[in-house]
């Protein structure tokens, strides 16, 4: 029996750096899912385009439109790697990635184009007279001894980003030469603006299909979960058959677990969008170690107390103790005057009569050192000011709390050796 569990052991040992390897991949971006749900006819719409342009040689333009992490990538991929399943087409279809954010003008789109294609050589120093010349000259290499091209894919990611270059130039050559019957290529627009077509020039929509695909993410809780085990599964070409099998049941007995599927659900109301998913994976998977070889429920219960960490009340546990206690003043004020806004003077009258209290061990600071920390707590955006901006007296400037009852409870819980009389004087009722 014990040398069963230390071949077991041993087996775990050896999987688990090719586990994270994997793991770590699919969480980076480096692999994109390509298993879609909830976008059917999207995907349909989409990969019929497709089909057409590179088995008919059919051109044509179409964007993809959705919020970000909405799966836009993902669809796109999903519609690529079908269409490169058939041996001709993945042979002949050529592809051509930009960015608006790394194309930021036409002549760098150009030489990108130029790049990958693989026609550096071709192009070598001739000059042309237009935009328009050198792509069609670009596109015209690119023709076999029969005279037929190879349908071409343009992706044009960040879309909206290239709507912002002179005349459009980018854009009115690649719509215009997708309505001409010489090369057939396809001009695939990813965008999170819903207004783009506001954008164009009217002689660039002249061209363009006005097909628009939009995305829209309907998972529903099932599919939610199936994408996780999906994401946390190995492929059936790991190395460790066995190991593998282990791996992928536990997997799917985490996801039915209460703690499991509880932390999913938040995660889920929250935010349902895969690339949230994948960050909140990351943390388990990178805590994986010889000594927590599985994923367990805490592992994930601990990535979402992570994500959904309340930012203010993160920053209220490394104010000082002076600082909390005029926090506490102002929220004392903020409830006695129905949430009128307070002034330094009101808080520091206030801190004045907590500290002078009998059998109070809180130091009791002079005037400008309360001011100056009165002034940090602004500089940390924790107040601020309820004049819209107008000069007055800093003592006297009115000032509103940004921090809720609920924040400075959960901060004093967590505040390291919190004096006893600033906890008791936080739920103190207040009294006029």
């Amino acid at each position: 029996m014990l040398r069963r569990k230390s071949i077991v052991k041993l087996a775990e040992d050896e999987c688990l750096p090719e586990v994270q390897r994997i793991l770590r991949e699919r969480l980076s971006q480096k692999s994109v899912q390509t298993q879609v749900y909830g976008l059917d006819s999207q995907r349909r719409h989409l990969l019929d385009l497709m089909r057409r342009c590179v088995s008919m040689g059919e051109s044509n333009s179409a964007l993809v439109i959705g919020p970000r992490g909405s799966g836009k990538t993902m669809l796109l991929q999903s519609v690529l790697d079908e269409v490169k399943s058939d041996k001709i087409a993945k042979e002949n279809l050529l592809q051509v990635n930009l960015n608006g954010l790394l194309q930021t003008d036409d002549r760098i789109a150009l030489k990108e184009i130029t790049r990958q294609l693989q026609l550096e050589n071709t192009l070598g120093d001739k000059v042309f007279g237009s935009f328009a010349a050198t792509l069609a000259f670009l596109l015209e290499a690119l023709k076999s001894g029969d005279k037929t091209s190879q349908p071409i894919l343009f992706v044009l990611d960040e879309f909206d980003l290239f709507a912002h270059h002179k005349n459009q130039t980018l854009l009115y050559n690649l719509f215009d030469i997708s309505q001409s019957a010489q090369t057939p290529i396809a001009v695939i627009g990813l965008t999170c603006r819903l207004d783009v077509i506001e954008l164009l020039e009217k002689r660039v929509k002249s061209r363009f299909s006005h097909r628009q695909i939009h995305i829209f993410s309907s998972l529903t809780f099932e599919e939610y979960k199936e994408v996780f085990v999906e994401i946390l599964s190995l492929p059936k070409t790991f190395p460790e058959r066995k190991f593998m099998q282990q791996w992928n049941q536990h997997v799917k007995e985490l996801s039915e677990e209460t703690m499991t599927v509880d932390v999913l659900q938040r995660l889920y109301h929250s935010d349902k969008n895969i690339r949230a998913l994948k960050s909140f994976l990351l943390l388990p998977v990178c805590k994986l170690t010889p000594d927590h070889c599985q994923l367990e429920s805490t592992d994930f219960l601990e990535s979402s107390q992570y994500l959904t960490m309340d930012s203010k009340a993160a920053m209220l546990h490394g104010v000082s103790v002076l600082e909390l206690c005029l926090i506490i003043a102002m929220k004392q004020l903020t409830i006695l005057y129905d949430g009128d806004p307070v002034n330094f003077e009101m808080v520091y009258n206030e801190y004045q009569k907590f500290v002078q209290r009998k059998g109070h061990s809180i130091q009791c600071y002079e005037k400008p050192v309360v001011l100056k920390a009165f002034e940090h707590l602004q500089a940390l955006e924790l107040l601020k000011p309820a004049d819209g901006g107008q000069r007055s007296q800093k003592e006297y400037r009115p000032m509103t709390l940004l921090v809720d009852a609920t924040q400075i409870n959960d901060a004093l819980q967590k505040y390291p050796n919190c004096p006893t009389e600033v906890k008791q004087w936080n739920t103190q009722e207040v009294h006029a």
